[in-house]
């Protein structure tokens, strides 16, 4: 390392909290995202893009206290600008200026925070976020459940099946601080207290908001009192009847929606995997209504997986797109974000460890191979009327190679199939079609090649 850095006068590294991936990797990211993408267009959604950097002031006081985690760029010629934070926040700012009344999007791509990286948990500066929003006016609570039973759907499909979806709603907690005494204006720095439940132990949260937010000690007591329950629908029908919460109007709103969310993830057939929790506040400023995040239950002790935060995570978010534009339609959303980089270290794991399942780096189905001198031109030949017939196929980069040399490549690549060329076949206007995992050999007319490749495949 030290010869390095005096060669170079660097040292040669990947930035803090970011990452190079593999072959391997990128097999198992883009069989993940295949399966989020899938889910997200069974739902009926559109993609958009939006530039990977906004202007600066797009982002700033929609992110509470994570805003000081938004990178800010040089000024590069008049505009003061910053990289997006998350895909939320670019989203409504596309619905405001296209003017926009209803649509149903996702979006994967990079997002970046000038965050403390852990790498070992999923924790990154550069990371992708996989989003699927719906914009526009619809009956209460059936956006929102069909948010939740997309997130079922992926985390079900990628065989991750301990899982929970915690629920909650901002204007419950807004309810129960109003009823608890605490003053609106530290309404949102009591919530960004409430949200590090997940990570803190509630007396050290209390601790939090008395020392350092001049919580009052028996006002922070009661908050506890609520946020550390959770349930199902006796929980809302019970906080419902809740004395000081009755007299909150915010509070009974909110409660109401959760019960109308929970009737609905019932009929979509998720609510076994839902748990109402009040103490679930997700910590930015926008969200107006439900909440929701995916969290893993399993324990690794018994060959579950490794728990590694929540999993998926987002909310409605009502205000955002009139932020950017005060005078135009009012424009409600929900919407949630699912954790890629999360779920690709736990599957990455669970595919090192697999000795059941192989993982494909490359999809070629046929290699054109010859172990004799003089079939470059032929091999060559074959490979473009493979290519020419939509079919993946490849072949060595020599004159000439070891046939139990390509064999072995096929073995170690999954590659099923081998178009043998050899003096013998080349007489009789024919190949060698040989099956990599069975061995099995036949002979084939090289007219013929091409269907006979493509109906082996189909199977």
């Amino acid at each position: 390392m030290a010869e390095e850095v005096e060669k170079l006068g660097y040292v040669l590294k990947c930035p803090k909290g970011t990452r190079d991936y593999d072959p391997f990797q990128m097999a198992i990211r883009e069989e993940v995202f295949g399966v989020i993408k899938g889910a997200f267009k069974r739902h009926g959604a559109v993609t958009i893009s939006t530039p990977v950097f906004e202007l600066k002031e797009t982002l700033m006081g929609k992110y509470g206290e994570d805003s000081k985690l938004i990178y800010d760029l040089a000024d590069q010629g008049g505009e003061q600008l910053s990289l997006r934070y998350d895909l939320t926040v670019p989203f409504a700012r596309y619905v405001a200026m296209n003017k926009v009344r209803q649509i149903k999007r996702y979006h994967i791509d990079r997002v970046y925070r000038r965050d403390q990286p852990a790498m070992t948990k999923g924790r990154y500066r550069e990371f992708y976020q996989c989003d699927f929003d719906i914009a526009g006016e619809y009956d209460s609570m059936i956006p929102d459940a069909e948010c939740v039973r997309i997130v079922y759907e992926i985390l079900m499909g990628l065989k991750l099946e301990n899982f929970a979806v915690k629920v909650n709603n901002r204007k419950l907690l807004d309810g129960i601080f109003a009823s608890c005494g605490v003053p609106e204006e530290k309404f949102r720095s009591i919530c960004s207290s409430v949200d590090k439940l997940d990570k803190m132990k509630w007396e050290d949260v209390c601790k939090e908001m008395v020392e350092t937010k001049g919580l009052d000690k028996d006002k922070a007591d009661l908050i506890g009192h609520y946020v550390n329950q959770h349930g199902g629908k006796e929980l809302v029908e019970a906080l419902m009847s809740d004395t000081l919460l009755k007299s909150q109007k915010s509070a009974q709103e909110g409660l109401e929606e959760m019960r109308l969310l929970l009737q609905y993830c019932e009929h979509y057939g998720v609510l076994d995997k839902v748990s109402f929790d009040p103490g679930l506040a997700r910590g930015l400023d926008y969200y107006t209504g439900p909440i929701f995040e995916a969290v893993l239950t399993g324990n690794p002790e018994e060959g579950d997986e490794p728990s590694v935060g929540s999993v998926a995570g987002g909310g409605r978010y009502d205000n955002l797109v009139g932020m950017f534009d005060p005078r135009g339609p009012k424009v409600p959303c929900t919407g949630v974000s699912i954790g890629i980089e999360r779920l690709f270290s736990i599957i990455e794991s669970r595919a090192r460890a697999s000795k059941d399942q192989k993982v494909r780096t490359k999809e070629t189905d046929v290699l054109v191979a010859s172990g004799q001198k003089g079939f470059l031109e032929d091999r060559m030949k074959i490979c473009t009327m493979l290519w020419n017939a939509d079919i993946k196929a490849e072949l060595f980069y020599k004159e000439c190679s070891k046939l139990l040399s390509q064999f072995q490549y096929c073995e170690t690549e999954g590659i099923p199939w081998v178009v043998v060329l050899g003096e013998e076949e080349r007489a009789k206007g024919a190949v060698c079609l040989r099956h990599v995992v069975s061995r099995v050999e036949e002979s084939v007319q090289l007219d013929n090649l091409v269907d006979e490749l493509k109906k082996r495949l189909k199977k």
